[in-house]
């Protein structure tokens, strides 16, 4: 693999295990607390818990970047919701195929000694 053929991928980790209210979500988004209950109802994220009631919500930072996510396909492709959700998958699963295939490439290297 040369060099520009490298994937970096960064992957953003909250270590104090930091939750955000569904306002602290809208807010950190830009967004309503009806699109986030739309995206919610969908399973395009998840609250941390799962309760019924909205307002007692609370979102870890991987559902805070996937709102990220789906509000920039939104705004850039218009997707509507259910497209939202699929693009968002595949996007997932093309980032874990990724990480997988250089995981096996660096294990090849190393079976070859380079």
């Amino acid at each position: 693999m040369t060099r520009k053929d490298q994937i970096l991928t960064v992957e953003v980790a909250d270590d104090n295990g930091n939750t955000f209210t569904l306002r602290e979500v809208c807010e950190r988004g830009d967004c309503h607390a009806e699109f986030v209950i739309k995206l919610v109802n969908y399973g395009i994220i998840s609250p941390v818990e799962d309760i019924t009631e909205a307002r007692e919500w609370q979102f870890d930072m991987e559902a805070l970047a996937r709102l990220q996510k789906a509000l920039r396909l939104q705004r850039d492709l218009k997707l509507n919701l259910p497209g939202l959700a699929v693009s968002l998958d595949l996007i997932d699963e093309v980032n874990d195929m990724r990480r997988e295939v250089a995981r096996l490439n660096q294990q090849i290297r190393q079976l070859l000694g380079e």
